[in-house]
């Protein structure tokens, strides 16, 4: 059942990145938000209470409320238009707490893909905690970093886990090279955005003085 809620939230980041590129209109991707962020909070709700109700059982279970609470949150801002700030700084109390995860899978259950998948997230929450807190213009960047994570951390694995062949070893190994591989390529999005934005500053600063 987790891996069906992790399938659909692929499905969701997947609208949300052409939400950001502009290219699907927020209010239609609001509803599917909706869908998904209740999906992901009853979903949790369900396993932890059939669950061993051990510590680190529960302690995994209770991660996925993050993804539901955010999809909850993108879908009732975008339907009422609400202003971004209240997701935003939401999205660093998330981020903080993926780090975190990040560590514990690491260290606590020695899973290098699931701690690189975490790290990943941190940084897209973070993301969101720029653009909707601080205001920061970077939509079409933040849609690429989503569209990347939507199947490279989401629904390619949720396939390969109720395929029965994500905790091969062959996968994982593979899998920490697509990770590293998607980190270099935000980094060369991430200089071209800063370039770019220097670009346009100078731009400015021509026009001004002239």
């Amino acid at each position: 059942m987790g891996d069906v809620g992790l399938f659909l939230s692929g499905a969701a980041l997947f609208l949300n990145s052409f939400m950001l590129f502009g290219k699907a209109e927020g209010k239609s991707v609001g509803y599917f938000n909706l869908f998904v962020g209740v999906l992901q909070v009853v979903i949790p709700f369900y396993l932890i209470v059939i669950s061993d109700q051990q510590h680190w059982t529960i302690f995994n279970l209770a991660s996925i409320f993050l993804f539901g609470l955010t999809y909850l949150f993108v879908g009732v801002t975008n339907l009422k238009g609400l202003h971004g700030s209240g997701l935003g700084y939401y999205s660093l109390w998330v981020s903080i707490i993926a780090v975190m995860y990040a560590v514990v899978s690491y260290m606590q259950f020695h899973d290098l893909v699931s701690s690189l998948t975490w790290v990943a997230w941190a940084y897209l929450w973070f993301l969101f905690f720029l653009s909707g807190a601080l205001n920061k213009k970077i939509d079409n960047y933040i849609g690429k970093v989503a569209f990347v994570q939507s199947w490279l951390t989401l629904t390619f694995p949720a396939l390969l886990s109720l395929a029965g062949v994500w905790k091969t070893q062959a996968v994982s190994q593979a899998w920490a090279y697509l990770l590293i591989a998607s980190f270099v390529y935000f980094i060369g999005c991430t200089i071209r955005l800063i370039l770019s934005t220097q670009k346009k500053e100078k731009r400015l600063e021509v026009q001004t003085a002239s």
